[in-house]
Formats: structure tokens, C-alpha cells, sequence
């Protein structure tokens, strides 16, 4: 890469001419790999300084690579690896050839988790209506760009050596207030930890709290990243179901006379994916049900600032008064995923253990982009881009609605859905969702079926439409696209 020295194995002693064992050294480097066709090479006089060999030599090794196909030169006298490379049997050799990258692992590994699935590349041009994805391009990126370029000009060598694995006091005190006002926690900063993102936080508490072969009960339709999270800590899941009122907490009851429950994850203010919210009955009954068995309740809360019809439910830990609840949260809906921000509030015992696991894990997160965010909150940024992107994401999502409603009625039903950021649509008996997902993708629209989110990944007659990525006009022609590729089913 440009502006690092290129360094050579030349200390085995031979008898052959330095510059015929730089030559092969390079044809060797070229032919596994390390040095890919077109790169481009040292000149002569860097190669020259880091080998510690004088230029004549570096010069005589080029044109001999050169004589051979391996390098070209330019008109500017710049050498690099050639576009086409001769077709030249590889070199007898008494020792043993430096090998690519092994194919192959020379151990074993355990099995890999039947939980992770393939991530696929969009192709170029689709609209992607992935649900929980933000639109990134409203992202008040002039602003955090200037936030942080004051935080490292003002506290660059603090912010970039190590730090209380907590997290930027500053950004936990922002949040700490955040959460108190919006969510009804009466939290303190102390009793905050800043992960990277959620699935950060995740993880911590699945290495702080479990231990192989405890059983965590999980939405049976629910979300996989933390379900694998979770088997990651050697948790043995067991599904729970949903319906229209959330998690069946009387299922939890049936659950724990089988086995000891360790904890529960769910998702209670808009439930991922079907968006339906826990009723105030059912929340009651899992607090007690919880308190009767000493489980913990884990409870993620993704998207609580996007709620657009009525007032949004105050989370689960609000009305915690016996240190149930693990609260999970994120930035990355209200500002960027990439930035990798979130966050865990918990009784301050358990976050003392969480701390231990952080800093053998993790360490500690991104100080100055902890520091710049904390600004953007302080001087009201951030809330009042909340405020533009609710109002924003409201209008997407009733033209979502109102382009289903009117393109495919008769494939969709739809019930809009209070807040977040995707809906959940039921598809019709004759639509299987898998298959026209599928070739949506090749119609140049992503949009995830049922099936992603099932504990079994069975089938399950529904879609998931994010909305709050795309625009107005870019929603209108997705369904367009989903239009069509229903028609090649």
C-alpha cells in the first residue's frame, strides 16, 4: 500500500546474487498472491533504503523481472506487477515456499451456528427496504463532522489513549438525562455503559449474565442477531409466542415448570418485526412472572424515538423497582449504525460484573465520537433532528401504505403501523413471501420475507417493509418492482 516500505525475506544465506534473490523473492510474492497483478512496486530508491542494498542492485532485479514478464515500466520509469503474468513453471527449491493465505484451518473448529445466514450483496441500483435502517443521507453530518474535529483538537491525547471502559462521562451524562426525560428512567450515568451498538450490548450481557446451558426464552418470531448473541454465551433458547397483544406470558409459565428460565429477551415497544406493542396487561404479568422466578428481563428497546400515532409505552425498566430489567438501547436509528453507538443501563452489581468482561473483551469504545455525539446532545442536535426524522419517517410510512393499499391489495394486507421504522404485512394464501422475495431481488428490490425472523425459519406468510430509508419517490418504486416480480411467480 502507498507509503508503506515493502519488506523481503532475504536473510537465508545462499550463494546467489543479492539481486537475483530480489528478483525471485518478488516473482515469488507475485505468484501467491501478495503481490496482485497491476500493483504497483517501490521505486528503486525506496526499495533500495528499506532492503539496505544500493539502487544499481534493486535495478538490476527489476529488469530481470522485468525480462521475464513479471513487472512492467512506464514512460515515467514507475514499475509495477504486470496486468498478465507469464505462464512460467514456479522455481525448483530446497527450501520451503512461502504459501497464500491457508485455505484451511490446521485445528478443529466448533460447529458453526445454525443460526447465521449468508448476508447478500445488494446489487447495484436496488432499493433496499430492509427494515430498521435508517436514511443515512439526513444525517447531520456537517455538524458531527465539526463536533469532532473540536473534540480531537481540544482533547486529542486523552481521547486517544485509554479510558474508563464505561464509556465518555460526558456522553453517558447526556444519555443518562435523555433517558430520564423521554423513557421514564430514573437512571444515572454511572449506570450506563456506551457499547458498540446494541448487538455490543448484547453481547456483553449474554457474557456477563449466562452460562452454558442456561435457557433464555426468546419471541418466537423475533430477532436473530441476538439470538445468536445469545447461543454465542452457550444459552440454550427456547421460543416463545407472539400475538397480537406481544409476547404470550403465559407461555413463560409453561416454560419454567419445564425447565429453570435464566432470562427473557424481547423486544416490548415495537416488537421486531411485527411492530405490535406489549399490552399494559401482559407487561404487568411479565414483571411479576419475572419477579416470582428471579429472571432477568432483557429488554431491547431499538426505536423508541420513532412513534408517530398516540404516545409512545414507556419501557419495561421505567417501572422496574427490583432490578429486572437489562436495558438495551441504540444511536444508530437516530443517527448512523456505522458510528456504532449504544448503550446498556442496569442495576450498578451487574454492571460492575459487565464491566470486567468489557474490558477483557472490548476494552473500552471510540472516545472522540463519544465526545462528539455527547455535544451534538447537549446543544439540542440531536433532538432536533429526532424531531425532522419523525415527521419525515411518518410521511414514508403512510406512503408506504397508501402504495400497497392501491398496488397490491390483493397480495398485502397491511395495518400501518404506530411507530418504527418498517411495517409487517400479511401476504395472501395463493403469495408465498420466500419466492417473491427472491425475485424481487431480481427486479431490483430487497425486502425480507417471514421466514428471516422464525425461530425454526419455517415459512411465515408475511413481509417485512422497511420505509424510513427511502424516499417518498423511492418507495413508490419499490412497490413497483414488487409489483412486477410478483407477476414472474
Amino acid at each position: 500500500m502507498k507509503g508503506w516500505d515493502l519488506t523481503l525475506d532475504l536473510h537465508a544465506p545462499s550463494p546467489t546474487p543479492l539481486f537475483v534473490r530480489i528478483a525471485r523473492a518478488l516473482e515469488e510474492d507475485i505468484r501467491r498472491g501478495r503481490l496482485p497483478p497491476g500493483a504497483p512496486l517501490p521505486g528503486s530508491r525506496t526499495l533500495a533504503k528499506s532492503l539496505g542494498v544500493h539502487r544499481n542492485t534493486v535495478l538490476a532485479a527489476y529488469q530481470e523481472l522485468a525480462t521475464q514478464g513479471w513487472v512492467t515500466t512506464s514512460a515515467a520509469r514507475a514499475t509495477s506487477v504486470s496486468p498478465t503474468l507469464p505462464d512460467v513453471p514456479a522455481r525448483s527449491t530446497t527450501g520451503v515456499p512461502r504459501a497464500a493465505m491457508p485455505s484451511r484451518v490446521g485445528f478443529s473448529l466448533p460447529a458453526a451456528s445454525p443460526l447465521r445466514r449468508e448476508r447478500l450483496e445488494s446489487p447495484r441500483g436496488a432499493l433496499v427496504m430492509v427494515g430498521g435502517e435508517p436514511d443515512v443521507r439526513l444525517l447531520p453530518s456537517s455538524s458531527l463532522a465539526r463536533a469532532y474535529r473540536r473534540a480531537l483538537k481540544l482533547g486529542g491525547k486523552r481521547l486517544l489513549g485509554y479510558g474508563d471502559a464505561r464509556g465518555h462521562p460526558r456522553l453517558r451524562a447526556a444519555l443518562a438525562e435523555m433517558l430520564s426525560s423521554l423513557r421514564g428512567l430514573a437512571v444515572h450515568a454511572d449506570e450506563l455503559i456506551i457499547t458498540r451498538g446494541s448487538q455490543g450490548a448484547l453481547d456483553l450481557v449474554a457474557r456477563t449474565l449466562l452460562r452454558p446451558g442456561d435457557t433464555v426464552a426468546v419471541e418466537a418470531i423475533g430477532y436473530r442477531p441476538a439470538w445468536h448473541a445469545l447461543q454465542l454465551a452457550g444459552a440454550r433458547l427456547a421460543p416463545v409466542p407472539v400475538d397480537g397483544e406481544g409476547l404470550r406470558v403465559e407461555a413463560l409459565e409453561t416454560l419454567s415448570r419445564r425447565t429453570p428460565v435464566r432470562a427473557v429477551y424481547l423486544t416490548p415497544h415495537h416488537h421486531y418485526p411485527t411492530t405490535v406493542t406489549l399490552s399494559p396487561a401482559r407487561r404487568l404479568a411479565l414483571m411479576a412472572w419475572a419477579r416470582t422466578h428471579r429472571v432477568a428481563l432483557l429488554e431491547d428497546d431499538y426505536d423508541h424515538e420513532f412513534h408517530y400515532d398516540g404516545h409512545p409505552v414507556l419501557p419495561l425498566a421505567s417501572a422496574d423497582r427490583d432490578g429486572l430489567v437489562l436495558y438495551v438501547g441504540t444511536l444508530s436509528k437516530v443517527l448512523a449504525p456505522g458510528l456504532r453507538l449504544g448503550f446498556l443501563a442496569a442495576p450498578r452489581p451487574f454492571l460492575e460484573h459487565a464491566l470486567g468482561v468489557r474490558e477483557a473483551v472490548d476494552r473500552q469504545g471510540d472516545f472522540a465520537v463519544e465526545l462528539a455525539v455527547a455535544e451534538l446532545l447537549e446543544e439540542g442536535e440531536v433532538q432536533r433532528h429526532v424531531r425532522k426524522l419523525r415527521g419525515i419517517y411518518r410521511d414514508r410510512r403512510d406512503a408506504l401504505v397508501e402504495a400497497l393499499e392501491r398496488e397490491l391489495a390483493g397480495a398485502l394486507t397491511v395495518t400501518p403501523p404506530a411507530g418504527g421504522m418498517a411495517l409487517w404485512a400479511r401476504c395472501a394464501p395463493d403469495v408465498e413471501a420466500d419466492a417473491w422475495a427472491r425475485a424481487g431481488r431480481e427486479e431490483g428490490v430487497i425486502f425480507t420475507p417471514g421466514s428471516t425472523y422464525s425461530f425454526d425459519g419455517r415459512p411465515v406468510p408475511a413481509v417485512r417493509l422497511g420505509f424510513a430509508a427511502l424516499k417518498e419517490s423511492e418507495l413508490a418504486e419499490a412497490v413497483r418492482r414488487m409489483v412486477r416480480a410478483r407477476s414472474r411467480l
